[in-house]
């Protein structure tokens, strides 16, 4: 089973979905996890009642979306993988430091102590800025893999990356065999 977790990164949610639904139909059984925030928020990209709809429709699972279901994840309920797509500057931040205050932060720190991989979909405003020590910290880090990124808009945000979400599958695959796809940033 994998774990597949979604941060606040609203905009990139559609992006995400669709390679939810590319893992499903690999045949893939998928447990699907939301941050407090993507399962209580509507923005105009969309009403969490929806997103939770479709999520569910496409895993056939209950999201987890509490610390307290989400904490169980590695030492109870075995993950092959735990996907966080999108993965905001802010939770990655989290991650890095330990900080488990969310459920998509519980379900990974709970994920990593059984050391299995997890794949981390980056998508954040400030990652070449204030969140590029937590994306080396991270890089260095056993069992910890990231979907290929590049800069969306160099000029307008020049310190934002976001990940090539077609490369999600290919990066589960080799981060399933404890590789880092290549090149990380493109």
């Amino acid at each position: 089973m994998i774990g597949y977790a979604f941060c606040g990164s609203f905009c990139t949610h559609k992006k995400s979905v669709e390679e939810l639904k590319k893992l499903k139909a690999k045949g893939y059984e998928i447990l699907p996890i939301m941050s407090n925030n993507v399962f209580e928020t509507d923005t105009r990209f969309g009403t969490a009642e929806e997103l939770i709809k479709t999520v569910e429709e496409i895993t056939e699972n209950k999201v987890v979306h509490t610390i307290v279901d989400a904490e169980p994840l590695g030492p109870k309920i075995s993950l092959d993988a735990l996907i966080v797509s999108p993965c905001t500057g802010n939770s990655l931040a989290k991650i890095a430091r330990g900080i488990t205050d969310t459920s998509v932060t519980m379900a990974t720190k709970a994920h990593l102590r059984s050391d299995r991989p997890t794949v981390l979909a980056l998508c954040s405003n400030d990652a070449l800025s204030a969140n590029l020590q937590n994306i080396s910290i991270l890089l260095e880090r056993k069992n910890v893999f990231f979907v290929p990124m590049k800069q969306d808009d160099p000029n307008g945000k020049p310190h934002s990356l976001v990940c090539d979400f077609s490369l999600l599958d290919k990066t589960l695959e080799g981060a399933m065999k404890g590789k880092q796809i290549q090149p990380l940033f493109i």
